[in-house]
C-alpha cells in the first residue's frame, strides 16, 4: 500500500513537471526584446590629434645685445604692443642724444641764416648798389671832363676802375643775397644738413627701438628660450607667440577612411582636458599623400568658436560627420545576425513568435544600423544574446522594457 502511494506521488510529480515544462515550451521563454526606431542617423569618422595655430610667430632680435628685462612669462596672454624683451640700451640712448644735438645744431644754423645773415646780405646788396650808382655817375663826369680837356687820362682811368670794382662788389652782394633766399644755395645746403641730421636721429631711434621687442599681435606665449643676462644674436628664436584668431586641429586619419572624407565636412570636437566643452570644426585640408609607415593621412580642421580653455598643442578628439539620414529606420546591432554577410537577418516578433527576417542595411556604426528594407519603426527584435530562441519559437516579452531612442544616433 505504501509502495503504491509512493508510485502515485512520483507519477504525479512527473506529470507536474511535464505539464509545467510543456506549458513553458508552449508559451515560450521570457525575452528582453530590442526595438526598431526612427530618427536622424549620423555616420562619423573618429580621430584624435592636437591643437595647432597655423600662424605661430617666432620672436627674435634684430641686433646683438644682452637681455636686461623680461616682463612676461611663458603661457601668458599678451596684447599687441606688449613689451616682451628689453636689451641693455645705454649706449644706444647716448647715440640718440648725440644725433638729436646734431639735428638741433642744423636747425639753429638755418634759423641763423634766415634771421641774421639774410638781412645783413640784403643791406650789403643795397649798399653795393648805391656805391655802384655813385661810381657810374663819377665815371660819366670824368669822361665828360676828359673830353673837354679839363682832366687827364689818369683821372678817367681811375674812375673806370672804381666803377668796375663797385660793379663786382654789387654782383657778389646780389649772389650772396640770392643764396639766402628760400630757394638759394645756402638755404638749400642748410636744409640738406637738417635732413642729414634727422636721418641720423631716425637711425639712432631705430637702433634703440631694436633693444625693445614687442608683441606683434594679441596671443599666447607658448615658448620662452631666454633669461635676463643672456646674450642674444640676430635671428635667434627667443620666444614663440601663438596669435589669436584661427585655431586648427591637426590629426592623422586611417587611410581606410579616406574615401569618406570631403572638404567642408563638419565635426564635433572635445579636448581631452575639458571633455564637457564641445565645439564645431570644419574640415579644410586633406593631405594628398599617405604616410606609408603609419598607413594614415594628415587632415586639418578649422575650429568654429572654440572655448577659451582650448590651448596650443592640447589633445583633442573629433567626430567628423561623413554621412547622415534625417529619418532613418534604425535597428540595434545586437539584434542583427550575420552582419557582415550578404544576407543579414533578424528575429522579429510577430503574433507572439520569433520570425526570421532578412534585411537590407545602410549606414552602420556605434551600435546601430540603418535598415533600408525588411523592418519598420516599432518592430520588436530578439537580441542575439537570446541564443535559445529560434525562428518559429513562441516567446513572451518582458514587460519592463521600453523602446530605445535613437533620435539623433551617431554612427562611427
Amino acid at each position: 500500500m505504501i509502495l503504491r502511494k509512493s508510485y502515485v506521488l512520483l507519477a504525479g510529480f512527473f506529470l507536474f513537471l511535464l505539464g509545467f515544462y510543456g506549458y513553458q515550451w508552449y508559451v515560450g521563454p521570457v525575452v528582453e526584446v530590442e526595438h526598431v526606431t526612427q530618427g536622424r542617423f549620423v555616420k562619423t569618422v573618429v580621430a584624435s590629434g592636437h591643437v595647432e595655430n597655423p600662424q605661430r610667430i617666432s620672436i627674435s632680435s634684430q641686433m646683438t645685445g644682452t637681455v636686461s628685462r623680461i616682463p612676461v612669462s611663458e603661457g601668458q596672454m599678451v596684447p599687441k604692443g606688449q613689451l616682451l624683451i628689453e636689451l641693455e640700451n645705454s649706449e644706444h640712448q647716448a647715440v640718440l642724444k648725440q644725433a638729436l644735438a646734431s639735428e638741433q645744431q642744423a636747425v639753429t644754423n638755418l634759423r641763423l641764416l634766415r634771421d641774421l645773415k639774410a638781412p645783413v646780405a640784403n643791406q650789403a646788396t643795397v649798399q653795393a648798389n648805391a656805391t655802384h650808382i655813385a661810381a657810374k655817375k663819377n665815371l660819366e663826369r670824368s669822361v665828360e671832363l676828359f673830353e673837354k680837356g679839363f682832366v687827364g687820362t689818369a683821372v678817367k682811368e681811375e674812375a673806370e676802375r672804381t666803377t668796375q670794382i663797385a660793379q663786382s662788389q654789387l654782383a657778389v652782394a646780389q649772389e650772396q643775397f640770392r643764396s639766402l633766399q628760400t630757394n638759394g644755395s645756402e638755404i638749400a645746403g642748410a636744409h640738406a644738413l637738417i635732413r642729414q641730421a634727422h636721418a641720423g636721429v631716425e637711425a639712432a631711434q631705430a637702433r634703440l627701438s631694436y633693444t625693445q621687442i614687442y608683441a606683434p599681435k594679441n596671443g599666447t606665449l607658448i615658448a620662452r628660450n631666454i633669461e635676463v643676462g643672456d646674450g642674444v644674436l640676430p635671428g635667434k628664436v627667443l620666444m614663440v607667440l601663438s596669435p589669436e584668431g584661427s585655431v586648427q586641429l591637426v590629426m592623422q586619419i586611417d587611410e581606410k577612411n579616406l574615401s569618406l572624407l570631403k572638404l567642408n565636412q563638419l565635426a564635433w570636437v572635445s579636448a581631452d582636458t575639458f571633455p564637457e566643452k564641445t565645439f564645431k570644426a570644419k574640415l579644410v585640408f586633406i593631405n594628398p599623400s599617405i604616410d606609408p609607415q603609419r598607413g594614415s593621412v594628415e587632415i586639418k580642421l578649422n575650429a568654429i568658436d572654440p572655448p577659451e580653455e582650448i590651448k596650443q598643442d592640447m589633445t583633442v578628439s573629433v567626430d567628423i560627420e561623413v554621412a547622415s539620414r534625417d529619418a532613418a529606420v534604425l535597428a540595434p546591432l545586437t539584434s542583427i545576425h550575420d552582419l557582415n554577410s550578404s544576407k543579414p537577418w533578424v528575429l522579429v516578433v510577430k503574433n507572439g513568435k520569433a520570425n526570421m527576417q532578412f534585411i537590407q542595411l545602410g549606414l552602420i556604426g556605434q551600435g546601430w544600423a540603418e535598415i533600408l528594407a525588411g523592418l519598420k519603426a516599432g518592430d520588436q527584435l530578439v537580441p542575439i544574446r537570446s541564443s535559445e530562441v529560434l525562428s518559429g519559437f513562441r516567446i513572451r516579452i518582458k514587460d519592463n522594457l521600453s523602446p530605445v531612442s535613437s533620435k539623433n544616433a551617431m554612427a562611427h
